[in-house]
């Protein structure tokens, strides 16, 4: 199923909906190691704590925040 399209405020465009799972981006999540976080913790951080999305891109956390509550997943 097709989710819809939302158009918000500044032209940003944001699904709604159900999700539809891709198998290979599940897997690929799954599977990058904890050595990788451990890596980018140790140069930034801030990196991987919660909020500060907002600070970093503010357009993007809000079209985020938006496509996370306005859709279910699938499974």
């Amino acid at each position: 199923m097709q989710g819809l399209l939302l158009r918000v405020k500044g032209g940003i465009s944001v699904k709604f909906g159900v999700r539809k799972p891709n198998i290979k981006k599940l897997v690929a999540s799954k599977t990058s190691g904890k050595s990788k976080l451990k890596a980018k913790k140790s140069i930034t951080p801030t990196y991987g704590k919660k909020g500060t999305g907002a600070i970093k891109s503010p357009t993007r956390s809000t079209r985020n925040r938006i496509y996370n509550k306005g859709t279910k997943n699938f499974f």
